[in-house]
């Protein structure tokens, strides 16, 4: 078993159009990494974002994958263009979001929770199972899963998120004990609030969620994270710095928790 370099390193980013996703990609491509797959639900968002990654490696082969990982034959589908154009996927990072708004519980309409939770939490598992057979066979591979610090601190207004998050973390850190006989490495990012994404967009724009993200910004001593923040700490997983590390859940978060 032994860790791959970057430069060889066969990519899969799951909401790879924009934020973290986004700028993981842009700094792979930088590190020198050659074969990029992103995927993403947009068709216009995913070609400028292929056009963004290649301008940093004009060598490199980016590619495009539309689909809903959020169902199982689509991220199956995914995993298998993948593997059919780099030969297989050594690292899988899932960097997906939610258009949900955080609210207290009592507000939260019943009809909408299952939803919640469904669409924060089946894409990196549906994911992660359609890649793991290939990282099993070639005894090697990465997989970083996206969640937030809501899994690990309890916020209010983030009932359901929080039980999601803390879902994907706990998948992670259960699936890297299991996957590290295979060569296999799982980890999971906890940021909080990260700056010029379409999540901060979103949380920002007024009410209840507006003063919960307002004072978590003023916690963020060290400045609040912004996405190539949580991409360099994804880059430096993936690389062979970190080949002795698995099921490690790493909050970037400019000092808003430190939990």
């Amino acid at each position: 078993m032994t860790a791959f370099s970057l430069t060889d390193a066969r990519v899969l980013i799951v909401g790879g159009t924009s934020g973290v996703g986004l700028a993981t990609a842009i700094q792979l491509a930088r590190a020198g990494t050659r074969s990029i797959a992103l995927v993403g639900r947009n068709l216009d968002r995913g070609e400028a974002a292929r056009k963004a990654v290649l301008a940093c490696y004009q060598d490199a082969m980016i590619n495009f994958i539309s689909a809903d990982v959020g169902d199982v034959a689509a991220a199956r589908r995914v995993a298998a263009e993948a593997e059919s154009a780099f030969g297989g996927v050594d690292l899988l990072v899932n960097s997906t979001s939610t258009n949900y708004l955080p609210d207290l519980f009592f507000r939260t309409p019943p009809e909408s929770m299952a939803d919640v939770f469904a669409d924060l939490v089946h894409a990196p598992i549906n994911m992660s199972r359609a890649v793991i057979e290939g990282m099993r066979a070639r005894r090697s591979g990465v997989i970083v899963n996206i969640a937030s610090d809501a899994a690990k601190v309890p916020t209010p207004g983030e009932t359901i998120v929080g039980a999601a998050m803390a879902a994907i973390v706990m998948f992670s850190r259960t699936l890297a004990l299991e996957a590290k006989r295979d060569g296999i490495r799982v980890h999971a990012m906890t940021p909080s609030l990260v700056a010029d994404t379409r999540t901060a967009h979103n949380v920002t724009q007024g009410g209840f969620s507006a003063k919960l993200f307002e004072s978590a910004a003023a916690q963020a001593h060290l400045g609040v994270a912004e996405p190539d923040d949580i991409a360099a700490a994804i880059v430096f997983l993936a690389s062979p710095a970190a080949a002795r590390m698995t099921g490690q859940v790493i909050s970037v978060n400019g000092g808003i928790s430190v939990a």
